[in-house]
């Protein structure tokens, strides 16, 4: 697959993952595939980032490893936008930008933010018109959902949009904004994006938690290629799998526990590079019940590992764990994030009363902690 001048082999993006997807969870991830794949940053929100924010630059970093850098941009006027492009493009030199429509989240949708920008397809137009604009040589593409909810759905109109525009490709989470990550993915959305937008790849999101899932999306859906989000969280593995599979190779058994402990503590040692031990271990909080996801005898440590404060406590923790358990077969599909819910989607007085409007919403945001580039 190609997007742009990229070349994209397998056709594996890992998603944009607020908290997730900084310079540590993408090394890891890459070394599994051994180089291979597309990985994209966390969502960097633009205004922030273009007033050289510090926690946003430092969220925004790339490691001497990444080959491609790739970045999701977050922002719901066209002037911030533009401004953060200009200095990817020109100090930064990423080499791929995607734009982040279809964040789920309460206090990104209120602001107009994420999933609610298809709604308003000009003005969805008119901030993709100025990211390519502004991005020269370096393609850009946009993440969305299905729409709102199930009466407002905006994913064929966005991939027009986004098409007409200039973008390199277009990927899509198959839930709406109000599923959040609730219920199946509905892959035949995929199809029928597939079916419209015809001169660009179209990627598929959504319930790839095994290799062959993505596989499986493929056949299904006539898509180009796959994004990945919850179903390598704890499972960075997941890449190595991913590469064998799309090689026509049999994936190799998931690994032992002991196994997982060494990838776990590796992973904290790359957090540590990237933000200093205190900040690590908070990340490895949550990361380590992902990694322990229904493996047997765990749950008595799960207390002290989510108050873990040192990489030393860490590992003696992980440790002290039977190295012998096998993976289990239901963690292969445990939901990793939150799941069972659904929701309202909030948005700004009046939204979608006016959908045909290219005006911005009031209040640009400038530093955003979401769960999810979508």
């Amino acid at each position: 697959m190609r997007i742009g001048p990229l070349t994209v082999d397998p056709p594996v993006v890992l998603a944009p993952m607020a908290g997730v997807t900084n310079v540590a969870f993408r090394t890891l991830c890459r070394r599994f595939s051994e180089q291979r794949c597309l990985y994209v940053s966390e969502m960097i929100t633009a205004r922030s980032f273009a007033m050289g924010h510090e926690k946003t630059l430092r969220l925004a970093a790339f490691g001497p490893e990444e080959p491609i850098r790739s970045i999701q941009l977050y922002g719901t006027h066209p002037e911030s936008l533009a401004a953060a492009v200009r200095v990817l493009r020109d100090e930064w030199q990423v080499d791929h930008i995607d734009m982040n429509f279809g964040c789920p989240v309460r206090k990104v949708t209120a602001n107009g933010g994420g999933s609610a920008i298809p709604a308003r397809p000009r003005l969805m137009a008119r901030l993709v018109r100025a990211v390519v604009d502004h991005a020269g040589d370096i393609p850009v593409t946009v993440k969305f959902r299905v729409g709102i909810d199930d009466d407002v759905t905006t994913y064929l109109d966005a991939g027009h949009v986004a098409q007409e525009e200039g973008c390199a490709a277009v990927a899509l989470h198959a839930r709406t904004a109000a599923q959040l990550y609730n219920g199946d993915a509905d892959w035949s959305k995929i199809a029928e994006l597939k079916a419209h937008v015809t001169e660009i790849p179209v990627l598929g999101n959504g319930d790839v938690f095994e290799a062959f899932d993505a596989l499986r999306m493929m056949r299904a859906t006539g898509c180009d290629g796959v994004v990945v989000g919850r179903g390598c969280l704890g499972r960075p593995w997941l890449f190595a799998e991913l590469v064998s599979a799309f090689d026509g190779q049999e994936p190799a058994d998931p690994p032992r526990l002991g196994r997982i402990v060494e990838i776990a503590i590796e992973h904290a040692d790359l957090l540590i590079e990237q933000f200093g031990e205190r900040t690590a271990m908070h990340h490895m909080r949550k990361f380590s019940g992902w990694y322990l996801k229904s493996f047997p005898g765990v749950r008595s440590q799960m207390p002290a590992l989510h108050r873990v404060s040192t990489r030393a406590e860490l590992v003696e923790l992980l440790r002290a764990l039977d190295p012998e358990h096998e993976f289990p077969p239901a963690a292969l599909r445990a939901r990793r994030a939150k799941t069972g819910r659904t929701q309202r989607v909030a948005l700004p007085d009046g939204y979608l009363d006016d959908r045909d409007t290219d005006r911005p919403p009031r209040d640009d945001p400038f530093e955003v902690d979401a769960l999810s580039g979508g």
